[in-house]
């Protein structure tokens, strides 16, 4: 069993953990480098997956911060905000906030209840929010 370490309303994950079946989170969720997930992840809160993690199925949350490098093979739903570092592959994203897009990203298509914005270049299905701002190449 992977060890989730609570301080107040965050939990931290430890490094480099595997975690089988579905996860829910009440609070924030800090997941390091490398970290792998077989099934669902659902916080209630803030999710900052770090670099080169994967989750298999999809993800809830409050809002999030998806590091470079990460795979997300089903959809992110979040209630907030999300960012989506470089190099990332993700599924889909439907937000109820803003959503940034970084460099070199693979995404289906993103709904966001604000404005998308893009950084350089990046591979996307359809795009849809209240406005959309694309930045650099």
């Amino acid at each position: 069993m992977p060890t989730v370490i609570r301080k107040g309303t965050t939990y931290f994950a430890g490094k480099g953990s595997y975690f089988e079946g579905n996860v829910r989170i009440d609070g924030d969720f800090v997941v390091p480098p490398h970290t792998h997930f077989w099934g669902r992840l659902n916080v209630t809160g803030t999710l900052e997956l770090g670099p080169r993690s994967s989750v298999a199925l999809d993800i809830a949350c409050g809002s999030a911060v998806i590091g470079s490098q990460c795979r997300v093979k089903g959809p992110i739903v979040s209630q907030g905000d999300v960012v989506i570092l470089d190099h990332a592959v993700v599924h889909t994203v439907q937000a109820g906030g803003r959503v940034i897009l970084r460099p070199g990203i693979t995404v289906g298509d993103v709904t966001s209840g604000d404005e998308i914005v893009v950084h350089g270049k990046i591979k996307s299905g359809n795009l849809i929010g209240k406005s959309m701002k694309v930045l650099g190449d």
